[in-house]
């Protein structure tokens, strides 16, 4: 007796966005090649090309529903069910961090390998990964105010607060990858939290902003 085709195309495609985004964070975009990823994931190109009809339209997919989610996973979703935009701050890096010695090995951030690789590739990859970018920011940003409309936090400029944490942790995420050693997230943490008050719009800071404006170009 002939054993019934079962029909699952959205199993399918979870089954191609889970090959994708393991070979793309491990091995990188370009050099993941459709067939590899047809043999990984046990589909022919016929079934591929129905979800998505280009290497393109795969990784974009990549991008707006496995990157996303995990950002939203790893540290919007911590942040907002934090006590506080600082302590949901150390939460993040605290877990990421015994998460990988545990692991032990660091592939990276997700969102930061890609941007690395595609975002001087081509302009939609890189709107859908500022999108990403700009929502983790703005989380952050949000959990400051909330703070400071109970008190807290008053010398705090959220959106600086926000671009340096982004920026602490996508840095050290890469240097935890090249050194292969997660401690760097603990370094750079105790760095972000030892610099007393976050960036604030002191006149400092301006200051020097306006010098970097008016010097010249070098010709």
């Amino acid at each position: 007796m002939r054993k019934k085709r079962t029909n699952d195309p959205e199993g399918m495609r979870r089954r191609v966005l889970d090959v994708a985004e393991d070979s793309f964070q491990a091995r990188g975009y370009h050099a993941s090649s459709l067939g590899d990823l047809m043999a990984a994931a046990g589909v022919t190109g016929g079934a591929l090309h129905h979800h998505f009809p280009t290497k393109k339209a795969l990784a974009l997919a990549v991008i707006e529903e496995r990157v996303a989610a995990a950002v939203e996973e790893t540290w919007v979703a911590p942040l907002r069910a934090a006590p506080s935009a600082r302590q949901g701050v150390r939460t993040v890096f605290e877990a990421v961090a015994a998460d990988l010695e545990q692991q032990g090995f660091v592939r990276g951030c997700p969102l930061n390998n890609l941007a690395h690789e595609l975002s001087l590739a081509d302009a939609d990859f890189r709107l859908a990964l500022a999108a990403i970018f700009a929502g983790w920011r703005q989380a952050i940003a949000d959990k400051v105010r909330d703070d400071q409309r109970i008190g807290r936090e008053g010398g705090t400029d959220p959106d600086r607060f926000a671009a340096l944490t982004v920026a602490a942790y996508s840095g050290a995420m890469s240097m935890a990858k090249t050194a292969q050693d997660a401690g760097v997230l603990r370094e750079c943490l105790a760095g972000l939290e030892s610099s007393g008050s976050s960036p604030s719009q002191s006149a400092l800071p301006e200051k020097r902003r306006r010098r970097v404006l008016r010097r010249q170009p070098i010709r």
